[in-house]
């Protein structure tokens, strides 16, 4: 998309209805923010009560006495996602309300969503602006992106009538209660359907639609197995319980914990019920894993690697949904927007959990913390390379001030009330481009359905060389 479209578009939004303060945690965030750190961290929770064991906990102990170690993606998948005590299933975690929740982009200002949708608008715009359009969102949180996402969409009148239908990958059946509320008014009024899935792969591909793919902070909390190179082929790193029996002492933590996920420095242990150790000899699972991209076959013996096998598939799935699969190939069925955590390149030590604004041990406190690992941005690349055409990533401050941020922010502070209104705005916007912060460690890639013609510079904006 040029400048020119660019502006046009972000400059066309309507102010009166969207320059008054955010409520709710949105609001809570901005109006702190001058009292904050440059970069707080996304996540946050409150505190309660903690018991001796925690239900994940008692179970993950129980499965690797019955059946021996376990590898780190049944680990994280069993703390987030069991179905009665998972952080993101169990009612009783503070996912969502005022006493502790993820802070994440969309929540710190409208600003982000609406330039997401302006870039999403012009490549259905480049595609010819003949299909209809129906949304795809992998894990929504409280649906604040996609509601400012449609909200755009709703305000221009060649837009509002293509959009049809609103897809919404999401287990948790209290974020599902969540997104419904805050979607479910607008759908309603435009005359839009919202459906729920599961699972990415129970949205069918359909060439006849143009759809739109939005993952925010979605890959990083797949699980993922840990490797490590030996001198011939692979092993995987696995779980056991009980302390390691080669450490004479539990180390207690050296400090403040250090919020750079590029770190390669070990996170120092405070649990003692759960302890890495190495497989004695290549499992299959980590010798596929290893072959997987051509990258990893280049690293030297003793590098560790995350590797995400379900990651590698929902990216190959989205992929798919983007792919037309008509004679010919000359146009796309789709785009999509990935924004997370990561970087172009493969990670051995990003797994972190969160609790209490602070990164604690991976293993404290399993389904009441959060987890996160990087993104492998090129795995997700390399996954729909036959199907789908990436650009960048670039980081979330390049993306957001090549799509119009600084005119979107002027917009907004000339129709504010007063001047406290104006600072809460400016503020906002620092943060989401803090490039000590959130505008670096965030990056955004985009993926376009594969064709046969080139892709034209205004459809790469603003994923180009400077």
């Amino acid at each position: 998309m040029t400048w020119t479209r660019n502006r046009r578009l972000v400059n066309a939004l309507k102010l009166e209805r969207f320059a008054k303060p955010r409520t709710s945690l949105r609001s809570m965030g901005v109006s702190m923010v001058a009292n904050l750190s440059p970069f707080v961290p996304r996540r946050c929770y409150a505190s309660g009560p903690e018991s001796s064991v925690t239900e994940v906990e008692k179970i993950l102990l129980d499965t690797i006495k019955a059946t021996g170690p376990i590898t780190f993606a049944t680990y994280m998948q069993m703390c987030l996602s069991h179905p009665t005590a998972g952080y993101y299933m169990n009612h009783r975690n503070p996912v969502l309300g005022p006493q502790g929740d993820f802070i994440t982009s969309p929540e710190i200002s409208q600003v982000f969503g609406e330039l997401l949708a302006v870039w999403l608008l012009s490549q259905w715009l480049s595609a010819g602006a003949s299909r209809q359009i129906r949304f795809v969102e992998l894990g929504p949180g409280r649906g604040t992106l996609m509601h400012d996402v449609l909200r755009v969409f709703s305000q221009y009148s060649f837009s509002r009538p293509a959009v049809k239908e609103v897809h919404l990958v999401e287990t948790s059946r209290p974020m599902r209660a969540a997104q419904e509320a805050k979607l479910g008014p607008i759908a309603q009024k435009n005359g839009w359907s919202l459906h729920w899935h599961d699972s990415v792969d129970d949205v069918t591909p359909d060439a006849e639609m143009f759809t739109l793919v939005l993952a925010h902070e979605f890959f990083d909390a797949l699980p993922f197995h840990l490797l490590q190179k030996i001198e011939k082929g692979w092993r995987e790193v696995l779980i056991a319980s009980g302390p390691d029996p080669a450490a004479g002492t539990i180390l207690k933590s050296d400090g403040s914990p250090s919020l750079d996920v590029s770190t390669t420095r070990p996170l120092v242990s405070t649990a003692a019920r759960f302890r890495q150790v190495l497989s004695p000899t290549p499992m299959p699972t980590s010798t596929l894993l290893g072959l997987s991209s051509p990258r990893f076959q280049k690293l030297p013996a003793g590098s560790r690697i995350e590797v995400s096998p379900a990651a590698f598939k929902i990216s190959r799935k989205i992929g798919g949904l983007l792919h037309d699969k008509h004679p010919g190939g000359v146009r796309s069925a789709g785009s999509a927007l990935i924004v997370d955590y990561g970087g172009s390149k493969v990670y051995g030590n990003s797994f972190r959990a969160f609790k209490n604004h602070k990164i604690v041990d991976i293993f404290h406190r399993p389904g009441e913390c959060d987890l996160t690992v990087n993104v492998d941005f090129s795995y997700l690349a390399e996954a729909a390379a036959d199907l789908a055409t990436s650009h960048g990533p670039i980081s979330q401050a390049d993306f957001l001030l090549r799509m119009g941020m600084s005119a979107r922010v002027s917009a907004l502070q000339a129709s504010a009330k007063d001047d406290y209104r104006k600072k809460q705005i400016q503020a906002a916007a620092e943060r989401l481009v803090d490039r000590t912060g959130m505008g670096a460690q965030y990056q955004v890639m985009a993926l376009t359905g594969k064709r046969t013609t080139e892709v034209e510079e205004r459809e790469k904006w603003p994923f180009v060389d400077l």
